[in-house]
């Protein structure tokens, strides 16, 4: 008797690998002869990451660092959320988010794209920040993920539990 296969959709960063990588940038900007004497520095802000010096260019240098070391460790663009510097007092602040979890707006598209464009016995369920994806064929289940894996949502997504 085989059952229902199915498998996980999430959107999760490893904060290890975020705090290795603001870590990377930080040493970096300490030694790097542009940041010198401008204020300038990266550190956790909670659950964001804060940046630091005293201009708006400045800033999106050491974002630009960050975002480059979270490269080299596999973290997706996608995971992370930021606006513009902002003045705060004689420097600019920048507050980056990290985003975990599927919003329920990117969850509905993604639903919506494997109902319509997916194999047919393929159904996907929204379940809190996931998406948990069943069919009766393996095939289908990869032919999904390679689907949702083209797809242009606003989500750094991984596939896990197949099953």
């Amino acid at each position: 008797m085989a059952g229902d296969n199915s498998f996980d959709v999430v959107s999760k960063v490893d904060r290890q690998e975020v705090d290795n990588a603001l870590n990377q940038a930080a040493k970096e900007i300490a030694q790097r002869y542009d940041f010198k004497g401008v204020g300038a520095s990266i550190e956790f802000a909670g659950e964001d990451v804060l940046m630091k010096a005293n201009s708006p260019e400045r800033v999106k240098a050491i974002l630009d660092v960050f975002i480059s070391k979270l490269a080299k460790r596999q973290i997706e663009m996608k995971a992370l959320e930021w606006g513009e510097p902002v003045p705060s007092g004689k420097e600019f602040r920048l507050v980056a988010k990290v985003k975990e979890g599927i919003a329920q707006d990117v969850a509905k598209k993604l639903t919506k794209l494997v109902r319509d464009e997916g194999p047919k016995s393929v159904k996907a369920l929204i379940q809190g920040d996931e998406l948990r994806v069943t069919s009766k064929s393996r095939d289908d289940l990869q032919a999904t993920i390679a689907l949702l894996k083209g797809a242009d949502v606003d989500a750094a997504l991984q596939f896990v539990n197949f099953r």
